[in-house]
This record gives structure tokens, C-alpha cells and sequence, in this order.
């Protein structure tokens, strides 16, 4: 690999080390710890469409089913850990006083790495919120009225053990309630047809406006608003860092594109900055 590009970044981070500067990151971030997409790798829930499950509407009508496809999800992030990607935006954080991380991930892996300055823009699979009245649950908060949805309960069960518990003995009963207005609990994450959080989209677009460096990792950057985030950045005379597999629609304007993973990139990118500081 040419380290000429990997050793300029490095200097241009180096260069604005007190500037604010942000990552964006989406699916690709996660995908070298296994995360599956919304339908997953082994086919258990290819007959369902994902807009025919995360939605409020879909949570109505059958929030058995739904918490049991969440479930699921979460079941298969538990299993997973951090890559050296998100060990290594952790590193950035330590090194450069205002750096953030906004993603667009729900699973939480930037949490376990040990990332301290992130917005999740899409929320958290691990949290809960109410949508009957808006109460919003902790991680911590949420496992305690949902024990199910304990990452450490849910890591130590087998395939087996997981059809056995939760896809035959979840039960309307044990699904997590309320503690303000006695609806059934969903998970902490944006559905389809809802907003992004207004607070966290707000500061995203506080830190975009000001930033001098913008990295965009493992996102399409298709979805809007949130793809907005490094357009803007750049508009306003940051300097746009891509790194992805595929081509993407900021591609063309970016400053340097990187044709490769973030496991990849990144570290290398932490390893030339501490050289240079």
C-alpha cells in the first residue's frame, strides 16, 4: 500500500490536533465484527421485509414478534467485539482533544471499544424507549426491566439455548413495561417513519458546520439527513476523508478516498499520527 496519502492525513491531523474534527461512520465500521444486516446471514428472518418490523405501526400490531427479531439482533451483537477500527477511533479520541463520533450504528460496539465522545444518530439496540409517552431508558436502565436485553445475559447463550428462551418461551407477559405509563418498552432505535433525535442531529450538525477534518467510513451516504454531515463539513472549508470499500456519492469531492476497510486504514492513519506529534 502507498503510505503517502495514510502519512498526509496523519500531518493534517497532527496540523489541527486542537480543531474540532469528527468521524462518521456507518455499517462498514462493524461489519468486520460480524455485524449482520437487517436480515442477517443465516436466513431466519428472510421472509420478513426489516420496514415490516421496525416501524411503530408493525410494534402495535404484533410486538411479540417484533421484540423477538430484536431479540435476535441483539443476541448476535452480543456475540460480537470491537474491531481495530473502533479501537482505533477510540485512539483518535484520546489524542485530539475535539474529536466526535457520530454514527449512524445501533449496536454499540464504539461503547464497548471505550469511545467516550459520540452521538448516535439512529440510537441504541441496548436502550429502550416508550413511545407511548417518550420515556427513554438507559442501557443500564433498560436492563433492569428487560433482563432479556442484558448484552452479558444474551452473550453467554447458545444458538440452542436462544431458540429454546426467547423465540419459543418470550411471552407478552415478560415483555419490558413502562415504568411511567405501563406500555410495552421497544428498543432505543430510530424506525422508519420516526425523526432523528432533534438534540443529537442538532449537535451533529454543530460540530459539521465547524470541523476541519471530516472522516466518512463504511456509510453509502445515501440516507438524509445524516449524510449530509460530511457535505457539510465540507462545504464550510473541512477537509473530507472517505474510507470505503465501494464508491460512494461523496467520492468525488472527497479530499482522499481510501478504496479499503477502516480495519485497514485506520490504525495505519493513528500509527503515522503519533509519529508526527
Amino acid at each position: 500500500m502507498d503510505l503517502k496519502p495514510i502519512k498526509e492525513v496523519a500531518l493534517l491531523l497532527a496540523q489541527n490536533r486542537d480543531k474540532t474534527i469528527f468521524a462518521f461512520s456507518g455499517a462498514g465500521l462493524s461489519a468486520e465484527s460480524g455485524i449482520p444486516t437487517f436480515r442477517g446471514k443465516d436466513g431466519l428472518w428472510n421472509k420478513y421485509d426489516p420496514r415490516d418490523l421496525a416501524t411503530f405501526e408493525a410494534f402495535q400490531e404484533d410486538p411479540l414478534k417484533v421484540w423477538k427479531w430484536y431479540l435476535w439482533r441483539m443476541w448476535l451483537i452480543a456475540r460480537a467485539n470491537p474491531n481495530p477500527a473502533h479501537y482505533a477511533l477510540v485512539e483518535l479520541e484520546q489524542i485530539l482533544p475535539n474529536f466526535w463520533h457520530i454514527t449512524q450504528n445501533v449496536d454499540g460496539l464504539h461503547r464497548v471499544a471505550g469511545q467516550k465522545k459520540y452521538l448516535e444518530l439512529h440510537g441504541n439496540i441496548w436502550e429502550g424507549k416508550c413511545r407511548y409517552c417518550g420515556a427513554h431508558y438507559k442501557e443500564h436502565e433498560f436492563k433492569i426491566i428487560f433482563p432479556l436485553a442484558d448484552r452479558d445475559y444474551l452473550r453467554n447463550l447458545s444458538e440452542e439455548k436462544f431458540k429454546k428462551e426467547i423465540l419459543e418461551g418470550l411471552t407478552l407477559e415478560k415483555l419490558p413495561r413502562c415504568s411511567f405509563c405501563n406500555g410495552i418498552v421497544g428498543p432505543g432505535v430510530v424506525w422508519f417513519g420516526e425523526p432523528l433525535p432533534e438534540h443529537v442531529l442538532t449537535q451533529a450538525f454543530e460540530i459539521a458546520k465547524i470541523a476541519k477534518v471530516c472522516f466518512s467510513i463504511g456509510t453509502s451516504a445515501v440516507v438524509y439527513p445524516a449524510a449530509y454531515l460530511p457535505e457539510l463539513c465540507k462545504k464550510h472549508g473541512g477537509v473530507l476523508i472517505e474510507i470505503n470499500l465501494d464508491e460512494t456519492p461523496l467520492t468525488p469531492v472527497a479530499d482522499y478516498s481510501f478504496r479499503a476497510s477502516a480495519t485497514e486504514i485506520l490504525p495505519l492513519i493513528v500509527e503515522e499520527l503519533k509519529k508526527s506529534l
